[in-house]
């Protein structure tokens, strides 16, 4: 998988590929697999900021909602 800028922002760098692999299995179950950069190399700058947003983000969404649930569960 490739690196971007954005793995300096985990805590664990060495988790880099774990996240890849959760949001690739995220957007899979969401039906959202066609809106992951991994899968869409194609040119998108003719699109708007809002419709990139609304296209990816759910998946990010979707990864922060279960990542809270999974240490709830944890806590309990």
């Amino acid at each position: 998988m490739s690196r971007n800028y954005r793995k300096s922002r985990l805590l664990v760098e060495d988790s880099y590929d774990a996240m890849q692999k959760f949001k690739l299995q995220v957007a899979q179950e969401m039906g959202r697999l066609e809106f992951c950069k991994e899968n869409n190399d194609h040119y998108k700058g003719e699109l708007t900021a809002r419709q990139n947003g609304s296209e990816g983000g759910p998946i990010g969404g979707e990864m922060v909602k279960r990542m809270i649930q999974s240490m709830e569960q944890q806590m309990e």
